[in-house]
């Protein structure tokens, strides 16, 4: 049998029947079956109701039935995996109207074997020097609008992200060492001084390729971003797709596709790790064929509806101002609703209503309405429906009334600080398994603290408090696609202060801080 003709017809597939807590496709409302027994109570981890959107750290996206049980008929017979992947990017190229398409284990990993594919060709020399790519196209351009954390998929080959801000800079860094670009879907990348067109224009006389991360939109035919240039796209399936979480899609040309392929598993090298199974490759198909086949008006509507809900059960509350944003653009495109208040009649700041939210029962997570730092300052939060099941919608609608209509007095302390902080400290700070010394640099007014954290990457501006004897210090890093979230709080104790140390998805450590003794020379 032909590579090619392992797989004729894909898009039919067992779809018949549901699962608990499973989503009915057609209007994407939990359809009701009995609740089995939950797998995570025996470990001691408690589940959680979703208002926050297709976010990683808490589960992503629900996924679709007909996914599910295309996943569970794959995994009942054996195939071979490259004769799979062929089958299944000429069914992908088909849909998406592009050259070919393969399955990834996620949006990143997309990005990672497609720069990896970029910078060796496929030669299988090269894919075994990988991170070593000496005498290889070693650079990767990026327009500044798209430096982000997602960049470090890119980097995990060994390139150097070189940034541009301009047509001009963008000339000067396209080269014989550029093994592609990378770009962000969005607002820059559709219209723009470095849009995709524009970038597109420079990059194909020289033979560059283009790649576009767009992980949080789902496939249109024709492709937006082929048609704009774009060489390669990079899909999630934890996202609007309602596929495998830990799935993706790469799409676009079929050279470039198939040297990104022998860059990943069940081939051997750098990306070995990277490997998918039969499963999520059918799973991320049936993925595509439903994309082209829900109703995503009726989504949007249903979505909305649930949080104009939770909007009207809000609004009697003395200071509470709710606002439902709409998507304007192809990624994350479900919408939210802003819930804010006035800090003179509730004294909390975001991050103390997500905490009530999440430590109550049931738990419910919600997301941070505009704060950059960890903890959210700001007097808002964001809810998100689209990961709801029906009901869902009520029970957050009533506890976030809970805990707004009745807040409790805030325990953060007040008073004049009990020093003076102002100078350099000597900081160690204890992570899992590393002890590492950094410094800070305070300048103190009255109970408000200013200056700079030096840790190991760099050097960032810190802002924080002292009331009494209790510390707060929070800095974020933000340079060269990196998110480094620092939250410091403490004691003054003698002459130390010492706390513990939260880092947002990082975890968490212990830190003391001594002043800085300046020896005489």
């Amino acid at each position: 049998m032909k590579r090619r003709d392992v797989i004729k017809s894909l898009a039919i597939l067992p779809v018949s029947g549901t699962v608990a807590g499973a989503l009915d496709s057609n209007s994407f409302r939990a359809v009701q079956t009995p609740k089995r027994k939950s797998v995570y109570e025996p470990l001691g981890v408690k589940t959680l109701i979703n208002a926050r959107g297709t976010v990683t750290v808490v589960g992503a996206s629900k996924v679709l039935p007909e996914v599910r049980n295309a996943m569970d008929a794959a995994i009942d017979e054996y195939v071979q995996i490259d004769e799979l992947m062929d089958g299944v990017g000429k069914r992908l190229g088909e849909l998406m109207g592009t050259e070919s398409g393969c399955v990834t284990s996620g949006a990143s990993a997309a990005i990672t074997a497609g720069t990896a594919g970029c910078v060796t060709g496929g030669d299988p020399d090269k894919i075994w020097m990988i991170p070593n790519i000496t005498g290889m196209k070693d650079e990767v351009v990026v327009p500044s609008y798209s430096r982000s954390a997602y960049d470090a998929a890119c980097k995990a080959v060994g390139v150097r992200m070189i940034e541009v801000a301009n047509v001009e800079e963008l000339k000067a860094a396209l080269g014989p060492r550029t093994a592609m670009v990378y770009l962000l879907a969005g607002a820059g990348s559709e219209s723009g001084a470095l849009s995709l067109r524009v970038i597109s224009e420079h990059a194909k006389p020289l033979g560059i390729p283009i790649l576009i991360d767009a992980a949080a939109e789902g496939p249109e035919n024709p492709n937006p971003h082929i048609i704009q240039g774009a060489d390669l796209v990079a899909y999630s399936g934890g996202k609007y797709l309602n596929g495998p979480q830990c799935a993706g899609l790469l799409i676009g040309r079929k050279d470039l596709v198939m040297a990104a392929r022998m860059n990943t598993g069940p081939h051997h090298g750098f990306g070995r790790g990277f490997k998918v199974g039969r499963e999520e490759i059918i799973g991320m198909l049936t993925a595509v064929e439903m994309w082209f086949k829900r109703d995503h008006a009726a989504e949007r509507k249903l979505w909305t509806a649930r949080l104009e809900s939770i909007a009207n059960r809000l609004k009697s509350i003395n200071g509470v101002t709710t606002i439902i944003r709409q998507p304007t653009g192809r990624s994350n495109p479900s919408p939210g609703l802003s819930v804010s208040w006035d800090q003179t009649k509730i004294p909390y700041i975001g991050q103390d209503v997500e905490d009530l939210l999440w430590d109550g029962t049931p738990r419910i997570s919600v997301g941070a309405a505009g704060s950059y730092f960890q903890p959210n300052q700001m007097p808002s939060i964001s809810v998100n429906s689209s990961q709801l099941s029906d009901g869902e919608e009520k029970i957050v609608a009533d506890r976030i009334f809970e805990v707004l209509s009745k807040p409790m007095a805030s325990s953060r302390t007040g008073g004049a600080a009990a020093a003076n902080l102002s100078g350099q400290w000597d900081v160690e700070t204890k992570y899992y398994a590393a002890t590492v010394n950094q410094t800070f640099m305070i300048e103190q007014k009255e109970n408000d603290l200013k200056g700079t954290y030096i840790g190991h990457i760099g050097a960032r501006d810190l802002t924080g408090t002292i009331h009494g004897n209790d510390i707060l210090i929070r800095s974020t890093y933000g340079v060269d696609g990196a998110r480094v979230h620092s939250f410091f709080t403490g004691k003054l104790v003698g002459d130390t202060l010492q706390g513990h140390l939260s880092v947002g998805e990082y975890g968490e450590g212990t830190w003391t801080a001594k002043r800085h003794v300046f020896k005489m020379l």
